[in-house]
């Protein structure tokens, strides 16, 4: 009876919008991804100081964009970040619990994978400043080609918005202004390429 009654909780919350916070989406999770993150780049010759993590596997209305700081083995910033649209109508939240990934030209999906930022430049968007996108992996390897770039967007907000989701755009894993600020400046200081990973 009781397990009956908590079966019908459950679905009813799933059907209002919510959704069970999943394992991998813990602090737990995080840190295994960072020492991941650490290994590789030591053995890639990337900045073992600091990297990007983007949990896609959480609610995009909630923070899951980490930097994360190697020296002190921990989350030292967080926020928003958007990610692609897919099919859907730009600027939407449809798919704000279960994105699309895509690795291929004009599907305005975000590609999962590590990536090297590369070079600072000019953006349209937010702050005006973008940095490139080199995918390293079978999964993101048409991320340069596709433009897909860290930007900021002033659509993305500098507060979680859950149960509300992020806008989608059409792949850029984009970021409030304020945060793009803070990474911008962690990344004009590194004298070795950064790595972001997107993973779900």
């Amino acid at each position: 009876m009781q397990k009956s009654y908590l079966k019908i909780i459950f679905l009813s919350l799933i059907t209002l919008g919510f959704t069970p916070v999943k394992y991998e989406s813990s602090k737990y999770y995080t840190k295994t991804k960072a020492d991941a993150a650490y290994q590789y780049c030591r053995k890639n010759g990337f900045s073992t100081e600091f990297c990007l993590l983007v949990d896609m596997s959480i609610h995009s209305g909630k923070n899951r964009l980490f930097i994360y700081d190697f020296k002190k083995d921990s989350i030292v910033d967080k926020g928003l970040c958007a990610h692609g649209c897919g099919v859907n109508k730009w600027g939407t939240e449809e798919t704000k619990t279960n994105p699309k990934f895509s690795n291929v030209d004009n599907s305005h999906c975000t590609s999962v994978g590590k990536y090297k930022i590369g070079k600072r430049g000019y953006s349209n968007w937010g702050i005006n400043i973008n940095y490139k996108l080199h995918g390293l992996e079978d999964s993101n390897d048409n991320a340069y080609s596709r433009i897909i770039v860290l930007h900021a967007w002033d659509m993305v907000s500098e507060e979680e918005i859950f149960p509300v989701g992020t806008p989608e755009g059409w792949g850029c894993p984009a970021v409030s202004n304020g945060l793009m600020r803070n990474i911008d400046s962690l990344l004009k200081n590194s004298s070795k390429p950064v790595l972001l990973w997107v993973y779900e």
